[in-house]
């Protein structure tokens, strides 16, 4: 299949037009126009619809697109392997995380990444969202959770210590709670559709229910609400750390420990991992050890 038919194609998606296509390729306009329409004649479909002013996938685009990046990701993947080390990793990397987690210890680690690695580029998702990999176009994704069965492939890159928080106020004017059946009677700040909190026990996982006057879609947005004094929130320990140290929350003990759950990497499965995912996850992985 003619690849460079393939990388306007994703080059078009990327950039909105085929002259940012063009650009991006160092092509003239014409000659991007030119593979598109030959990649189109050879697989028999349309896979742009095309106006003066704007481009858009069309369903068999929509459909041939993860297709036509794992190709030029498997091209670019046995290029390295005959001259290992020699431009250091390229391509773009298309990934997901959390946001708190993207926040504290993803991007950190991308500016010595990046530098060490000059023609990689790097997209990255920061959501709560549970993201679906393969009809999103995406390379990996970052979840902090007890994974369950799929098709997908699973890396484990360390583990999340969480506690429960509250801020001095909040504490003040409804107590602290002591067991785990306290926080019945105690506002607690979930993620929307999360009725439950686990707890780690000699005997296994407890499951306690809780509720409150506000859920939310993001993990950033229960931390401002604890800091503001709206209730108790489980947040992983590192992302409360300097609320600690400057005294806005105050760690809670409890009887039984907040379950901690790993943090795994996610990716299609494959028979060779592309080595840009492998970068990333070797530096996910010092990063955490860190």
């Amino acid at each position: 299949m003619d690849t460079e038919g393939l990388a306007v194609l994703v080059q078009a998606v990327a950039t909105g037009s085929l002259s940012g296509a063009a650009r991006r390729l160092d092509v003239a306009p014409v000659v991007a126009s030119r593979r598109l329409a030959a990649l189109e004649r050879e697989l028999g479909v349309r896979l742009l619809n095309r106006t003066t002013r704007a481009i858009a996938l069309t369903a068999e685009g929509e459909d041939f697109l993860p297709h036509a990046r794992d190709l030029l990701e498997r091209e670019a993947a046995a290029v390295a392997a005959l001259h290992p080390g020699t431009a250091g990793v390229s391509g773009v990397l298309r990934a997901t995380a959390p946001a708190a987690l993207g926040r504290e210890i993803i991007v950190p680690m991308l500016p010595a990444l990046l530098e060490a690695h000059p023609n990689l580029r790097i997209e990255l998702q920061l959501t709560e969202r549970l993201v679906d990999l393969v009809s999103e176009g995406l390379d990996v994704a970052i979840r902090i959770a007890d994974l369950k069965d799929s098709s997908l492939i699973a890396r484990r890159i360390g583990k999340v210590r969480r506690l429960l928080y509250a801020s001095p106020d909040y504490l003040a004017r409804n107590g602290r709670p002591r067991v785990t059946a306290d926080l019945a009677a105690h506002s607690c700040l979930t993620i929307l559709g999360a009725r439950h909190w686990h707890f780690d026990r000699p005997t296994g996982v407890e499951r306690v229910r809780v509720s409150g006057r506000l859920a939310c879609d993001s993990i950033d947005g229960l931390h401002a609400a604890c800091r503001a004094g709206l209730g108790v929130a489980m947040l992983s320990d590192w992302s409360a750390k300097a609320d600690l140290e400057t005294g806005r929350l105050e760690a809670l003990e409890l009887d039984a420990s907040p379950h901690a759950p790993p943090v795994s990497a996610v990716y299609p499965a494959a028979r060779v991992v592309a080595p840009k995912v492998r970068l990333f996850l070797s530096a996910l992985s010092a990063a955490f050890a860190r």
